[in-house]
């Protein structure tokens, strides 16, 4: 397996916080709190700043009750429901997230479109799932710390993403409910033996949104990161092909 990336080595770590971003941050704010983006729509920047536009599609993955579309909710800030019901189909949320390269000093824009459907939904319909791993990019795979079955239950499902028809897709796994710590079922050896055998970013989330940006700055930067860098590596493998069949004709 590839190791594991390590954070703020493609995109700068916390730029949410230094004053040469706040120009893009605030087109995905609107009074201190998060803009709700449709489908359609999308930060508007000014004339004078380029700003390219990275499109990615994510599938969120877990058993009932892990916590994901309170993970969609809380990465696009949006208010979580107190009530707990189950996704009864496919439900989508787009994310904008701008990101400096390291490198190049270069400024994006994320958009992530956030992939959520009910376990229950997958099983009784076929067709969802297929339609779920068409052209998607990232999965999150979801275990809640409170509920250990969660975190036995990745392997089964991980292994459901390691077809070759898949592709390339990047997988990092989240944990929720991290701030329930008082009933916690998964302890941190659990989790750092996991990362080493399967070689996939773990983080951590809790259930509670806050107005600022540092709770989900983590998460967003290193999908963020992950993405671009298969992206790349994609580019340099379908680049080295190219030139190879130039220089060896079939």
């Amino acid at each position: 397996m590839a190791p594991v990336l390590p954070p703020g080595s493609i995109v700068v770590a916390d730029w949410h916080r230094c004053k040469d971003s706040k120009e893009y941050f605030s087109k995905i704010l609107h009074k201190k709190r998060r803009k709700n983006f449709g489908l359609l729509e999308s930060p508007v920047m000014p004339p004078h700043v380029a700003v390219d536009t990275v499109h990615y599609k994510i599938f969120i993955s877990g058993k009932t009750g892990v916590g994901k579309s309170a993970l969609a909710a809380h990465l696009a800030g949006l208010n979580i429901p107190n009530m707990h019901y189950e996704t009864t189909g496919i439900e989508t949320t787009v994310v904008y997230w701008p990101v400096k390269l390291r490198e190049s000093g270069r400024v994006l824009f994320f958009r992530l479109q956030l992939w959520d459907c009910g376990e229950n939904a997958l099983r009784r319909f076929d067709h969802l799932l297929p339609s779920c791993k068409e052209q998607v990019d990232a999965v999150l795979f979801l275990f809640s710390f409170t509920d250990r079955t969660s975190f036995d239950d990745l392997s089964n499902q991980i292994a459901k993403w390691t077809e070759t028809s898949v592709g390339r897709v990047v997988k990092l796994v989240v944990g929720t409910k991290f701030d329930l710590f008082m009933h916690c079922d998964v302890v941190e050896r659990d989790v750092r033996d996991f990362q080493e055998t399967w070689s996939i970013p773990v983080l951590r989330m809790g259930g509670e949104v806050s107005d600022g940006l540092g709770d989900v700055a983590p998460l967003l930067n290193c999908l963020a990161e992950n993405l671009w860098h298969q992206d790349c590596v994609t580019a340099g493998s379908a680049s080295y092909h190219s030139q190879h069949e130039t220089v060896n004709p079939p």
